[in-house]
């Protein structure tokens, strides 16, 4: 289980980096939106190279940015899975209320968000390194 000043950090931090491998064996890392619910990392998709990737293989790594010096490092892995049964984001209200700003400032509504982040990406099974 992760220290009460990470937990904090997954609660606060909008953005995490998740790295997939693709079927030719190239990594992909890029920034994501998430939330923690402390068991697992709830992660929207747009049709592409992630969900794509977590189909083909579903271990991942998730990092935080570290602080200024690099003397924090929040890294973690586990198995993701684009999931069928997951509500749309824009009917997950602590996503909402996470994202709500960020959301808007592109101009978009939470069902906006939800049509062109259609895929939900569940990682379970984390495990902080």
């Amino acid at each position: 289980m992760p220290s009460r000043e990470i937990q904090s950090r997954l609660k606060k931090d909008l953005v995490i980096w998740l790295a997939t491998v693709g079927v030719d064996g190239q990594p992909l890392v890029v920034p994501v939106w998430f939330l923690w619910d402390g068991d697992s990392f709830l992660i929207y998709s747009q049709p592409g190279l992630k969900a794509r990737n977590v189909r083909t293989n579903p271990k991942v790594q998730l990092h935080l940015n570290t602080d200024e010096v690099g003397d924090v490092v929040v890294r973690a892995s586990g198995k993701a899975k684009v999931s069928r049964s997951e509500p749309p984001a824009n009917k997950v209200p602590a996503y909402v209320r996470k994202y709500g700003d960020q959301i808007k400032g592109f101009g978009w509504t939470p069902a906006i968000f939800a049509e062109k982040y259609p895929y939900p990406i569940r990682v379970r099974e984390v495990r902080f390194h």
